[in-house]
This record gives structure tokens, sequence and C-alpha cells, in this order.
């Protein structure tokens, strides 16, 4: 028997938030991310593709603008306007106004107090704190909940001083938030910071004049029409397009998002198509060195460390930033559907981890498969309930060879519909040409072997034959 214990891809958790303001209205809120993710799963309704290619060029286009906050769960210690206009004293250029201008000739900022936000500026709630409060305590979290007034800035510059205005946006909000005793608020990523947690993320994390696109963003996955969509939120802030990735599968979650990442980064740092919708990610070449270096030694065997992309103009949803969207295509790989290509992407880009074990059945490892199948009826039920976001299930399968052996490998569910199962290839065949890793497969439920159940944790259940085939190889060692 030819079995595989390695998977190629991880799992992890980027959760869809609430939406700060409804497209169509001014009315800021936030509602709880269960109720947003209800609604996602319920009315979301499909999207044609463009397919239109992103232009050859620079991507960045200005004039930039965008909006922080500093959210007060109290009195202020002090007038949020005069420590603003003290600071403004030194902050690097920014010039105080009464309305922006759409053509700004230098770094400006627009500043007003709202002194009624549960009305109209409403903080977001617990739930949606758990997930994106940076170094809250649940005091402050549940203080901010009964919060009345907030100072509201609205930067804009043109591209020209994009990033020191940005570096000087950053600094001036943090020092008001500490003169004032408040919590920062991003109105592009919806996240909401300590002072302390703003800086570690906001501003220690630039390498010279260049930030770290991944502690200046953030990235939502959720399902979406078909698997799942992630998308990037907070690249306005550089004058830059959103990215998006759609119809994917949950166990490729943290490999898209490190795909995600290392493009804003090159995106941030300058990033130009040379022709029409084609851009070659060289994570060699990415210039941050925490973001580059924390990559390279996760590269597995094969790895190219390039990913051969093609961008086209994305389809906006419900809930996505007001923003221009850049959406990742895979069809510069070979393979007969989206999933195949995108799998081959992904294992060029960061290479692939499977281990091949040559072993005979055990009465060991068939007492263990037959624990795991009656395990499958409830697995079954539960994922036709409905998992969680970010929860997946890989069963192992034989797959017949063309010399009349079996190769076992896992399948990713997509389906599972009485003893039929359609799923997601997840390993790469060695010895069957007419399969490749990230192909949609059928199987049936009578064959499989073993079961993974992963959440959005990287929590694992199942699985007991792969300890089983690991102790065995190590013993031949």
């Amino acid at each position: 028997m030819r079995s595989r214990t390695g998977l190629s891809a991880g799992s992890v958790k980027m959760a869809r938030s609430a939406r700060s303001r409804d497209i169509m209205s001014k009315t800021h809120r936030l509602q709880t991310l269960r109720t947003w993710i209800v609604c996602v799963l319920l009315t979301l309704t499909c999207h044609a593709r463009s397919a239109e290619p992103i232009p050859s060029g620079p991507l960045v286009a200005g004039p930039i603008g965008f909006e922080f906050a500093v959210y007060f769960t109290d009195l202020p210690a002090t007038d949020p306007m005069a420590a603003l206009r003290l600071r403004l004293k030194t902050a690097g250029g920014l010039t105080l106004v009464t309305a922006l201008h759409d053509k700004p000739a230098g770094a400006l900022l627009q500043a007003r107090v709202d002194t009624t936000v549960q009305k109209d500026y409403r903080p977001p709630d617990l739930e949606a704190l758990q997930r994106f409060g940076r170094g809250l305590t649940r005091e402050q979290a549940v203080a901010l909940q009964r919060s009345e007034r907030a100072l509201i800035l609205r930067f804009a510059h043109p591209m020209s001083v994009s990033m020191p205005a940005y570096r000087s946006a950053l600094l001036l909000t943090e020092q008001v938030a500490r003169d004032t005793n408040g919590l920062l608020w991003d109105e592009e990523t919806r996240e909401v910071f300590t002072p302390d947690e703003w800086h570690k993320r906001r501003l220690d994390s630039w390498s010279g004049d260049t930030p770290n696109a991944l502690t200046q963003t953030v990235i939502h996955a959720y399902k979406g029409d078909k698997q799942v969509r992630a998308i990037t939120l907070g690249m306005a802030k550089f004058g830059l397009p959103d990215i998006v990735v759609d119809d994917f599968s949950w166990s490729s979650n943290r490999s898209m998002g490190h795909l995600i990442g290392l493009l804003a980064q090159a995106m941030v740092e300058g990033a130009t198509l040379k022709s029409s919708g084609v851009y070659d990610l060289d994570l060699r070449a990415i210039g941050h060195s925490v973001v580059r270096d924390s990559q390279l030694p996760t590269l597995k065997r094969n790895s190219t460390a390039v990913a051969k992309l093609s961008l086209i103009k994305g389809t906006p949803e419900s809930g996505d930033p007001r923003n221009r969207l850049v959406e990742i295509a895979f069809d510069r790989y070979p393979g007969p559907d989206r999933y195949a290509r995108q799998d081959a992407m992904l294992s060029a880009l960061f290479g692939t981890e499977d281990s091949v074990t040559r072993v005979n059945h055990t009465r060991e490892l068939q007492v263990a498969s037959d624990a795991a199948r009656a395990k499958l009826p409830g697995l079954k039920d539960a994922f036709n309930r409905g998992l969680q976001p970010g929860e997946y299930v890989l069963l192992k399968l034989p797959f017949a060879t063309p010399r009349g052996g079996t190769e076992w490998m896992w399948v990713e569910v997509m389906s599972w519909d009485g003893d039929a199962i359609s799923g997601l290839l997840k390993n790469e065949p060695m010895d069957i040409p007419t399969l490749h890793g990230g192909q949609i497969v059928k199987v049936s439920q009578s064959k499989v072997f073993d079961y993974l159940r992963s959440d959005a944790n990287g929590r694992d259940e199942g699985n007991t034959t792969g300890a089983i085939l690991q102790r065995m190889q190590e013993a031949r060692k």
C-alpha cells in the first residue's frame, strides 16, 4: 500500500468582519459578525467574472484619502481639538483644513469631534472586538460600547508624498490618542487599537521608509458563492487597489493568505505591470526583510519562490472596501480546472511537502480505520448542516494506479450526498498521470480509510492512521 502521510496545505483563521458602514448609507455602524456571516451564507448573489486584465503600468493612483478616529470611553483627558492643534505643530507637514480638496497639493487633515457616536459613528460590538480589537482588555471593550464621542480625522494627500504623509498621520493619531486617553480606530481596516498596539503594529513594523503591508492591512476570508473568497482591507491608504482571491478551498486558506500578503507587499513597494494583466511575484525580490525572511525558511522542496499571476479587475460584493479591486487569477498554470491551477501555482511558489510511505495493511491500521469509518455518518451530517467558517473535512481514499497498485490520498470534501462525495484532491499523485493535485474528483464514502476534520484555529480531529503510519516509517530508518 502506498500512503500519503503529509498534507500540502494548512489552514489559517481569517474571518469576515461585520461591515462598518452600509454602502448606501452615511450611518456608521457595525453589525455582529454572526449576523453578517448568516447574511453572507443566505443572500450572496453570483457575480459574473469580469476577466478584464489590469492595464500595464503602475498600480498606484491618487490622490490618496483615508480616515482614522479616536474613540473616548470617558471624558477625554484634554480637549481633543486642542490636543490635535498642539501636536500638529510637529506633525511633519500636515495642514489642518475645514474641507478637503479633490486634488490636494500637500498633506491635508480635516478633523471634527462627534458627540453622537451611538447614533452615527457607532463603535464595533463585543463580538467584532474579539476578532478585530487589538490590545484591548475586556474592560476597555465593554467601556467602548458606551462611548459617546470620537475625534474623526480625515486625511488626504497626493501620491508624491504618500509614504511620509501616511506615517505622519499614523504618528499624529497615536499622539492625540495618548494625550486624550482614547482608543484608535482605522476606518479602512475596521480595527480598534490601544495606543501601544497601534505603535507596535503600525509604526514599529516599518523598514526604513517602507511599511510592512501585513501590519497596515487585514485579510477577510468567508464563504462565497462557491467556495471561499478572501479580500484585503486597507490598501487604499497607499493609493492601491485591494486584492481579491475568489473560489478556493478552506484548506488552502493559509497559503492563499500568504500569497495575498506577498502581493500586497510588492504593491506597496511599487510593483508595476510590464504587460497587461501579467505580474510575476518574486518572493526573493521583496524589499522588506521581515516580510521576505519570514517566508523564505518555510519554502518546501521544488519551490521556485515565484508566482506567475494573472491580475484582472475584481468584481465588488456587498461589504467590500470602497476601493478599486485587483483579483488574482491562475490561468498561467496548467490544470483541468481552476482548483488544479490554484494548486499548481501554490506548489510552484511555496513548494510541496508530500511524503510517500510504502506499507502493508496491519491489524493495528485496520482497527484504527474501522474506528474512523464508524464516525463518518456523524461527520457527514455535520458537514451537510454547515461547518463553521474556516472549518473543513479531509478524507483519505484509495486511487488505483495504472500498474494495478493503490495510492492513498487526501480529498477535501465539497459535497457529500449519501455515498457520493465530490472533493478536491489535496495530494499530487506519484503514479497516476490522469490526476493532478487540486483536481475535482468523485469518490465513495464506502471506500474512505480515514478522516481529518480541521477547525478555523488549526485544531485537528482524526487521522489516527496517520500517526501509526508515521511510527512505522520511523521504525524503518
